[in-house]
């Protein structure tokens, strides 16, 4: 098949999945966003990749911010006209379009269409939904009437799309809900990239490099955003700096990272340490650093937002100390598992405990960072993933069912 697979933040599983459909005979070209700032995967060229592999990023004139709403939108819609420019000159068969806001989504939706394109909508976030309760809290009246503005695009999009790949449930439901018939929405847990993310050592180049302490050492690594509350981070880094403990290193840019350094310098906190997104070649020594791995999610975006470090960090071998709605998937993963402990978003003073009891106890941070990297090994086998997503790829485009062997419900757990 002549595939295009788009994912706007350039995260590096969906590369993963790229680079294992060129492997196995397709024509795969894998876009992304260049003018967004978040992590991002291995977007260039490796000398084992295929020839029917290639990768490219659409570039704006300017970043998209993540503030300025009205900024943001326009520019969205400026993406959309250049990913719309690439489908053009490629000629796809299918595409799998991951991780896209409501207005590009949309456009690319109604442009498959009308050139009879088939779509696989990869659901990693709702975000009409999103929208709808992060500026209705935010702008109160006039954001709830954005906010219904995005869902009805969202709609407008899934009811487009050939089949939609949902990361969890609770997101298959809500379509359900919205009239998509469920034989076309199937269920696959995010991965992480397994094989670019070997355990290793705490003392590692990077460690050194940073010069890092020798206490026990807190990493938080990943985007710090709207559905995340930086005073979490704060709390804890007040906590190590207390009583000397350990220290907090934040690996992460923007908004959310500039009021936490803000904060910690006027409160002369020594113990936290906040560093700049790091490349992805240095991302296990990044994790593996760590005594122990922090995830938040602010509760209004528990259900509809899966964290995706929070996989990354189980390849790590790292205990996990999470800080997210219960019913989320993240931590019902970590809690099946047994990686670490979670408490709600909201609960300060239970964070702060759990991550004392992590101090105070390295046998119990041996155990959970065991049990995380088998859960690892044990889930995110790239073969098996592309399969399901052959399966589903094949329905789209030729029509017929998937066989019962791998079934509608797909779930890579």
């Amino acid at each position: 098949m002549k595939i295009i697979v788009h994912d706007y933040a350039g995260h590096p599983f969906q590369v993963q999945l790229s680079r294992e459909l060129a492997a196995r005979g397709h024509d795969v070209l894998h876009l992304y966003c260049g003018s967004t700032h978040t992590p991002r995967g291995e977007l260039t060229r490796r000398d084992d990749d295929p020839p029917s592999f290639d990768c490219r990023g659409i570039d704006l004139s300017e970043r998209i911010p993540k503030t300025s709403f009205v900024r943001r939108f326009k520019l969205e819609a400026q993406y959309a006209a250049g990913l719309i420019r690439e489908c053009e000159a490629f000629a796809p068969e299918v595409i799998i379009s991951a991780n896209t806001p409501s207005i590009p989504q949309h456009r690319l939706a109604r442009w498959c269409s009308q050139r009879a394109v088939r779509l696989v909508s990869w659901v990693q976030d709702i975000y009409g939904l999103a929208a709808y309760r992060l500026l209705g809290r935010k702008l109160p009246g006039v954001g709830h009437l954005v906010g219904r503005y995005f869902i009805a695009l969202d709609k407008s999009s899934a009811r487009r799309s050939d089949a939609l790949v949902v990361i969890a449930a609770e997101f298959g439901d809500v379509f359900t809900r919205w009239g998509i018939d469920s034989s076309r929405i199937h269920t696959i847990h995010n991965w992480a990239p397994l094989e670019d993310m070997p355990a290793r050592p705490r003392d590692n180049a990077w460690s050194r490099r940073h010069d890092l302490g020798d206490g026990v050492r807190f990493v938080y690594s990943g985007t710090l955003a709207m559905k995340h509350n930086p005073g979490l981070l704060l709390e804890l880094a007040r906590m190590l700096d207390c009583d000397s403990s350990g220290e907090l290193v934040v690996v992460s840019e923007g908004a959310g990272v500039e009021w936490l350094a803000e904060h910690a310098a006027r409160e002369e906190l020594g113990s936290l340490c906040c560093l700049g997104f790091q490349p992805f070649k240095d991302l296990p020594d990044v994790l593996g650093s760590a005594d122990v791995l922090v995830a938040i999610l602010e509760a209004d975006a528990g259900v509809f937002s899966v964290p995706s470090k929070v996989l990354s960090y189980l390849c790590a071998g790292r205990p996990v100390l999470l800080a997210v709605p219960k019913e989320n998937l993240a931590a019902k993963i970590v809690v099946e598992c047994g990686a670490g402990p979670v408490v709600e978003p909201i609960d300060i003073g239970g964070f702060c405990a759990e991550a004392q009891h992590l101090i105070e106890s390295p046998q119990l941070r041996e155990q959970h960072g065991r049990a995380a990297r088998q859960y690892a090994e044990t889930h995110f086998d790239i073969g098996r993933i592309a399969d399901q997503f052959e399966a589903i790829l094949h329905v789209g485009l030729h029509g017929y069912r998937i066989p019962k062997a791998i079934g509608n419900n797909i779930d890579s757990r």
